[in-house]
């Protein structure tokens, strides 16, 4: 994952230093640089942007004035030479706030709460986990945590969900290599289940959502594992 950023700074030579540590930054991906606050202004209007590295000190429009007129504010992390900024800092809610000179611990310690912070805003919901299948020849979407179980048809699989039975033409081990391995387990030659919905088993069934599915014997082990790690 890379956090789409750009840098917002009126010295060219501040810019290429900050430039260098994002290009370097495995979990960050560098859309532009601004010199002034209304380019960056335009630029953010235009462009999907998760991360602004942004100068306080600026002539005219200052980094705290840019923050004042953005709408939709994307994550911010201020640099400045000035450390009695601080506090002012984060009354705007900044992700973090760098003190110039950057040092390469510092800074990555800035993009770790950044990349942190992304992901509990962007958290997926399990619920809302998918993958897309193509069926009756379309793409369609399906949420793996609806899944109840697939099981083999010949050339075709089925997938019980809650909603349908999605027949879709492959094999169960080239599907069965999509789902997380977590989640999904395949306990027969025919039958792929979703943990998260198996109700009890025993040495030779087991119920998933109101449904017995055959158990294959030498996967009795592998299940009672599976499910105490669900």
């Amino acid at each position: 994952m890379k956090l789409r950023s750009i840098i917002v700074d009126d010295s060219s030579m501040q810019r290429m230093a900050v430039a260098k540590l994002v290009n370097n930054h495995p979990n960050l991906a560098l859309v532009a640089e601004y010199s002034n606050a209304i380019e960056a202004k335009n630029g953010i209007k235009n462009n999907e942007i998760d991360l602004i590295f942004l100068d306080v000190e600026m002539p005219i429009i200052s980094g705290f004035d840019l923050l004042e007129s953005l709408d939709n504010r994307p994550q911010v992390i201020l640099i400045t030479g000035k450390p009695d900024y601080a506090l002012k800092a984060f009354e705007y809610d900044v992700t973090d706030y760098l003190h110039k000179p950057i040092t390469m611990s510092r800074f990555d310690a800035s993009v770790k709460r950044a990349v942190a912070k992304f992901e509990q805003l962007h958290r997926i919901n399990e619920d809302e986990e998918h993958i897309f299948v193509k069926s009756n020849l379309k793409k369609r979407k399906v949420i793996l945590n609806d899944i109840k179980w697939i099981e083999a048809l010949g050339d075709y699989i089925k997938l019980v969900t809650d909603e349908a039975n999605i027949v879709i033409l492959s094999t169960m081990k080239s599907f069965e290599e999509q789902l997380p391995d977590d989640k999904f387990l395949r306990i027969h030659k025919s039958y792929i289940i979703n943990l998260e919905k198996v109700e009890k088993f025993n040495s030779k069934n087991v119920e998933v959502s109101g449904r017995s599915i055959p158990l294959s014997r030498n996967k009795k082990t592998e299940l009672a594992e599976a499910l105490n790690n669900v």
